[in-house]
């Protein structure tokens, strides 16, 4: 198992989107994503996009108003997990249009449901945007 957690927090660091692929209590994930959450947000843009916290090794990365952060193991490569999150942001960008923090609020339901058609127990299942959506877009047509 790869990944360990993806979040999407908006500049605030408030946590719009929070999906777990291995057990934490919800006080240890309210005090992992705050931990998590100040030190990314306190980072600069010329600071890499890696951080080793815990026993993780978070990969982050900004678009518009939302950072997107993925738990990894610390064999993990995380430029494949840079990759990973700009497909995510991509996939949804296809289905909402421009994705903006107001999209994942709305329609968190299909934010995560993305997320699930992609990573399956924390390994990545499916990269291609096609498959990804056409659940989605077909159960808007129903």
């Amino acid at each position: 198992m790869g990944i360990r957690f993806v979040l999407m927090v908006n500049k605030q660091g408030q946590t719009r989107l929070a999906q777990y692929y291995e057990w934490l209590t919800l006080e240890e994930r309210r005090a992992l994503e705050g931990e998590i959450v100040r030190k990314c947000l306190a980072r600069n843009e010329q600071q890499c996009s890696f951080v080793e916290h815990r026993n993780y090794k978070v990969v982050y990365r900004r678009y518009a108003s939302l950072f997107f952060l993925v738990g990894v193991d610390n064999d993990e490569n995380e430029l494949a997990i840079l990759e990973f999150i700009h497909l995510l942001v991509e996939t949804m960008d296809r289905h909402f249009g421009n994705v903006c923090e107001l999209d994942i609020m709305f329609h968190l339901e299909k934010a995560h449901f993305m997320l699930e058609e992609m990573v399956m127990n924390g390994s990545i299942v499916e990269t291609s945007k096609a498959n990804i959506l056409s659940p989605i877009q077909l159960m808007d047509k129903a």
